[in-house]
């Protein structure tokens, strides 16, 4: 049986043959859409959010069709969903490893769509727009009237995947096996779903200029860097909602999810003012947002969340309670104490802390109103991932410290009014027992107070 260890086991969908662009990338699309018709719950995850009906998924590769000036084209796959009298179909276009969406071929793309009355363009490909719903390539509008665009990213499909599979489920237990070989493709280094692992070519320029001091505000290349620090935002919820099993999203205001511009200029703002790059993640149930800054001048990561103090007792048994919940953090993990009526918060490290709860009440008669607890870490350099990059210095601060503070923070919830019993009720014996009421009444008053 020694043998069996050197040995390869077979594989529903193989990464060994794959040679070049165009063969992962038809590999990768067939792979796909074929776990799509086969698992029904998998297809529903994706092509549900656009419309489609919970119908019968028929998919196709590399489909003809003729343009008016009589070229053929062959757009990558093509998904049709009918349930009853209602069809749902798609075009896809996939790319894989760098290669990127070109425009014209999109435009094509969509004029077929129009002609033939489809409802949607899908694009898969390792781009990443720096927010939910955007499309990382630019298109003719009027391109747009009767036919959707919609992106995806190879993350986002891995995603989907491992949700409905390790958390969501599938029922039929040969379906799960399949979308689990589709998941082992994704994640292998040779089908060309690669995950986030670049800042940019203006990433080290940038960072230069911010140590220095000489980022100025019509630089082009601090928007470049914003942009790919958003996307790296939404790549780190994407890959934390696989740990956790949910959806974790970027926090944007409205206005900023309707034009994303408005984003970009605002935290390329901060970068040129403050060398910070900022943004916070919503996950389900947590205290709060968990807020993510990247400092440039200080070379270091900070993540935080924020809780509000209790709203009744002292300012130190506010603080006791905090601490109870931070038993098993880090000492280096930093506690600030925001009080009513003031500007300036107290702030003290956590292994202070514990010898000395009082240090963050800095004035015992002011009311203790929230906490911010941090985890600062050293900020990577390099503008690509692995060891000493800033793309894995931001994704291990960011599991780090959900794993350490997020998910340990509970908020503060008022304890239920208790009954009184009878022998509660003092009772003044100096009195003749005659003219003695024992009876609970609601003016008397518990020990309790």
């Amino acid at each position: 049986m020694a043998e069996q260890q050197t040995w390869n086991a077979a594989r529903l969908i193989p990464t060994s043959g794959i040679n070049g662009a165009e063969e992962q990338e038809r590999r990768a699309t067939s792979a796909l859409l074929a776990v799509m018709s086969a698992v029904r719950e998998f297809a529903r995850s994706v092509l549900g959010p656009l419309g489609a009906p919970a119908g019968n998924v028929e998919t196709f590769i590399e489909v003809p069709f003729d343009l008016s000036d009589g070229r053929r084209i062959f757009p990558d796959g093509l998904i049709r969903v009918k349930r009853g009298s209602k069809e749902w179909t798609a075009l896809v276009e996939v790319k894989t490893g760098s290669n990127e969406l070109a425009t014209e071929q999109l435009e094509q793309y969509l004029d077929v769509a129009r002609d033939h009355g489809y409802d949607y363009l899908i694009t898969i490909s390792n781009e990443l727009p720096a927010t939910a719903g955007s499309h990382p390539t630019v298109v003719d509008r009027r391109k747009l009237r009767k036919v959707r665009l919609h992106h995806y990213s190879w993350t986002e499909i891995l995603s989907h995947a491992v949700l409905q599979r390790q958390f969501r489920g599938v029922a039929d237990p040969d379906q799960s096996w399949i979308l689990g070989e589709l998941i082992r493709y994704l994640e292998h280094p040779k089908s060309g779903a690669l995950e986030f692992d670049d800042m940019g070519s203006s990433w080290v320029s940038v960072r230069e200029a911010v140590t220095s001091g000489t980022l100025r505000a019509n630089d082009k290349t601090a928007a470049e860097v914003s942009l790919r620090f958003d996307a790296l935002l939404r790549f780190a919820c994407l890959r934390l909602g696989r740990q956790l099993g949910t959806e974790v999203i970027p926090v944007l205001s409205r206005a900023e999810s309707e034009n994303p511009s408005m984003r970009t200029n605002a935290l390329a703002s901060r970068l040129v003012t403050e060398g910070v790059l900022s943004g916070d993640l919503r996950i389900p149930n947590a205290v709060s947002p968990l807020r993510v800054t990247a400092d440039l001048r200080a070379s270091k990561v900070t993540c935080s969340f924020d809780i509000d103090a209790p709203r009744e007792g002292r300012a130190l048994t506010r603080v006791n309670w905090l601490l109870r919940q931070l038993k098993s953090a880090p000492d280096s993990t930093r506690v600030e104490a925001f009080a009513a009526r003031s500007r300036v918060a107290t702030a003290e490290l956590l292994r202070d802390l514990r010898d000395a709860p009082a240090k963050l009440v800095s004035d015992p008669t002011k009311e203790l109103k929230s906490f911010t607890v941090a985890r600062s870490f050293p900020m990577g350099a390099k503008r690509g991932s692995g060891r000493g990059g800033f793309i894995d210095s931001v994704l291990n601060a960011v599991e780090t410290t959900y794993e350490e503070i997020g998910q340990v923070l509970k908020p503060w919830s008022a304890a239920p009014p208790r009954l009184r019993a009878q022998d509660e009720v003092e009772v003044d014996t100096s009195v003749a027992p005659a003219l003695v009421s024992t009876a609970l009444s609601s003016v008397d008053e518990s020990d309790e107070k």
